[in-house]
């Protein structure tokens, strides 16, 4: 069974800076990690791939340092990493990301199972999976919290809903983005750090990927940041003086006044 799984390198830290010219996060200097929810979606694939035999090809679009996380998804039971990085890439949003993905795992060829986390930390928007999937013309699942079975080329498994979980059967090859609750993601072994230190993680561009660079990158995003800014937060206290009734009816002349009450 050929597993590809789609990571992403988000900030490790929650003091982002935003560059006021270009309305994007300021990564120089920041500490990058793997998305959290991507790990589960790795720890999946790897057990999957103990199961069913296979292989796991990790996956991520970015720029040249992204090859760290790569290597260290590899020492977590990754047989395979590409890394999608070309400066046309630059600027893209969740639907030239998708494009990309779906690009790379076209030229994978043979891949029976698509796999994401639920949604990135920076971005937050869940919007990949499923973009990928009507990309590739594959049927999708989200919010995936446990695989029932794997058989005669259909997966059933079972999905977050508000209401509890439903189960869903469908066809393979396929994509699904998984929720945290599906497993706990291993420490890496060893023999994984050994094997990541040497592994050959090849670097895919636009022109190896033959995509039409008008729909990739910040040409091909279909949205555009006009504005970001951090929310100004005013704090004022006032301390009521005088006798405790006196106290009580200023308070409420006040909640009265601000039409609190």
């Amino acid at each position: 069974m050929n597993i590809a799984i789609c990571l992403k390198q988000v900030p490790g830290t929650t003091a982002v800076k935003i560059d006021p010219q270009t309305n994007t996060l300021v990564r120089q200097g920041i500490e990058s990690v793997m998305n959290p929810f991507d790990a589960y979606a790795l720890e999946e694939g790897v057990r999957l791939r103990e199961k069913q035999g296979g292989r796991v090809t990790a996956i991520t679009m970015g720029p040249p340092q992204a090859e760290a996380m790569l290597r260290q998804a590899i020492s977590l039971g990754a047989d395979d990493a590409i890394l999608l990085s070309d400066r046309a890439f630059a600027g893209a949003d969740t639907l030239a990301t998708a494009y990309t993905l779906a690009a790379a795992i076209r030229k994978l060829g043979q891949c029976d199972l698509v796999i994401c986390g639920r949604q990135t930390i920076d971005g937050d928007t869940g919007q990949v999976g499923p973009e990928m999937a009507e990309m590739l013309d594959l049927p999708f699942v989200s919010y995936v919290s446990r695989i029932e079975e794997i058989a005669g080329g259909h997966m059933r498994a079972q999905r977050m809903i508000e209401e509890g979980h439903e189960s869903v059967e469908m066809p393979l090859p396929a994509v699904i983005t998984v929720t945290k609750e599906i497993n706990t993601p291993r420490l890496p072994s060893l023999r994984g750090i050994a094997r990541s230190k040497s592994a050959q993680v090849p670097v895919w561009t636009a022109q190896e990927l033959g995509v039409d660079t008008g729909k990739v990158g910040l040409a091909g995003s279909a949205t555009r940041v006009v504005k970001i800014f951090f929310p100004q937060r005013e704090r004022k206290g006032e301390v009521l003086q005088g006798e405790a009734e006196a106290q009580v009816e200023c308070l409420l002349g006040k909640l009265k006044s601000g039409g609190l009450i």
